[in-house]
């Protein structure tokens, strides 16, 4: 079995951890174009070429199912990667968990990037999963960008600026980028507020694993032996996990799991 990730950088890895964590014999593909980033200032039409080549270039692999792990790509591409690749390779798009999150009610602050936030598709995702709910939409400039990079002080300036508009009597938020799902401690830690419940986190990368299973008839299996090769692609070409990759817990989860080829 062979699963493949595709996004701009690192923000597969949440995805690709998932997936090791309930088929560690899969073999992984890990396909990005750091260079290009950031696809969310692109227009529509340029994100789609660029997404295109990072999907061709994990197909070329010739893997089972292919996982768009970027909520900006999966808005753009997804119908294009899918008329290209399909039915030859399943193809799954990642989308904001709006609907889990607004189950419950109360307030929901949606954190995404300034691309996102307030863009028709996010504002559509509201509309037709938010029910009663009170949902803030809570743009994040630069979050992504250092997450990418592995940029601590960075990573505490964008939290701490996307924390203080989110409102105070917040009951859950919904990690509306992939990159945002590998400091999701620290975002909780960010927004919990003293004496509040304890706040709840909707990421995407457990159910679109999930979901990359299902559509190729494989049932999770956690205790299979940790055999699955991991490939990296960079642009089209082999490479190793970036240094940044492996700051965390994810990173080092998938260098840990099976050799890098």
């Amino acid at each position: 079995m062979k699963i493949a990730l595709m996004d701009s950088g690192i923000g597969l890895l949440a995805a690709a951890a998932a997936v090791r964590r309930l088929r560690p014999d899969a073999e992984l593909v890990l396909s990005s174009d750091p260079g290009s980033m950031p696809w969310g200032p692109r227009t529509p039409e340029d994100l789609t070429a660029l997404a295109l080549d990072v999907a061709r270039a994990a197909a070329a692999q010739r893997p089972d199912a292919l996982i768009i792990a970027c909520n900006t790509a999966s808005v753009h591409a997804l119908p294009t990667i899918r008329a290209e690749l399909e039915p030859a390779v399943p193809v799954i798009g990642t989308v904001p968990a709006i609907k889990p999150a607004a189950a419950g009610g109360g307030s929901v602050a949606i954190w995404a990037t300034p691309a996102t936030t307030g863009s028709p598709y996010q504002r559509g995702l509201i509309a037709e999963f938010g029910g009663t709910a009170e949902v803030t939409e809570v743009p994040c400039p630069g979050l992504a960008d250092a997450v990418e990079h592995g940029d601590e002080a960075a990573i505490d300036r964008a939290v701490a600026a996307a924390a203080a508009l989110t409102p105070p009597d917040v009951r859950a938020v919904v990690l509306g980028c992939t990159h945002y799902e590998l400091v999701a401690t620290r975002i909780r830690d960010a927004v919990q507020r003293p004496g509040r419940p304890p706040l709840a986190l909707h990421a995407s990368a457990g159910a679109v694993a999930a979901q990359a299973l299902r559509r190729i008839g494989a049932e999770p299996t956690p205790t299979a032996a940790p055999s699955g090769a991991l490939t990296v692609l960079r642009a089209g070409h082999v490479a190793a996990l970036p240094d940044a990759a492996l700051t965390y817990v994810e990173g080092r989860i998938l260098a840990a799991g099976a050799p890098v080829r």
